[in-house]
């Protein structure tokens, strides 16, 4: 028997499956169809602890946003991409939302190695079995790394993943970028204006001041980063900043968009 809280996830889904179906969810996408200046929100994971507030927001809003994924550790004791979480995830699939890679241990690059010929990494991943350890990864297992949370995800969500990866704390180099590309993966960062700041303490970063500087600093085409639960954070961006942002975004007429539908991004999944 499923728990209580899949067999909600799970009943939203269905409902969401229909509502789709006919045409009526989400309203807002449809108008968003004319708008002429759009914002790209995306959602790393996290320790998922307010993942479903995040839902219920976007959902409410009729926005469909990306999330990059790893299997990292979570509120619950499990990890981002397990068993507990699936209904969560195709639930998201269900609403037209689009995934990504975010490499499945959440793999840190820190310094090049080897040779232009053949390239490795120093890195350091913070989540499985080798945590918190410095390891040395070829350019081949580096893009295993990418390529097994996109294995995750499309057997979690049955949706394929972009051909995308955004490499954990935006960290890279040339010739990592290069290894990816050349094993099908572009690399997604965020702009400047988009980062919303909820990696940022909450001591000397309140939720307040974050709400405003993102509101008076996004412009069109910005890519915006936020994440799944912060372990740092004290006072929880979401919901308190989420939904107040969208809403004040949309007052300025610029429309949420997937990554799918970026100019550039886009391209590489046709």
């Amino acid at each position: 028997m499923p728990s209580a809280k899949s067999a909600e996830v799970m009943r939203r889904a269905f409902f969401a499956s229909i509502l789709i179906a006919v045409g009526a969810y989400p309203s807002s996408v449809k108008a968003e169809n004319d708008c002429k200046e759009s914002i790209y929100l995306t959602f790393d994971t996290g320790h998922m602890g307010i993942a479903p507030l995040v839902a219920e927001v976007l959902q409410r809003q009729g926005v469909r946003a990306t999330f990059f994924a790893a299997d990292e550790r979570t509120l619950s004791g499990g990890s981002s991409l397990d068993a507990q979480w699936a209904p969560w995830w195709r639930a998201r699939a269900v609403e037209g939302h689009e995934f990504a890679s975010h490499t499945l241990h959440h793999v840190y690059w820190r310094a090049d190695s080897g040779s232009p010929e053949q390239p490795s990494f120093k890195v350091r991943p913070t989540a499985g079995l080798q945590a918190g350890q410095d390891l040395t990864m070829t350019a081949a297992q580096y893009c295993a790394e990418i390529e097994a949370a996109a294995q995750r995800l499309r057997a979690i969500t049955g949706k394929e993943p972009l051909p995308l990866f955004r490499a954990p704390g935006g960290k890279t180099s040339p010739s990592l970028l290069r290894a990816a590309r050349s094993c099908g993966y572009g690399h997604v960062g965020w702009t400047p204006a988009g980062f919303l700041g909820d990696e940022l303490a909450s001591e000397r970063y309140s939720n307040q001041w974050l709400l405003g500087q993102a509101l008076h600093n996004i412009r069109d085409g910005d890519i915006l980063l936020a994440h799944l639960g912060i372990w740092s954070r004290k006072d929880p961006w979401a919901p308190a900043v989420l939904e107040p942002l969208i809403k004040g975004l949309k007052e300025r007429g610029l429309c949420f968009r997937t990554l799918r539908e970026h100019p550039r991004y886009g391209q590489r999944a046709k």
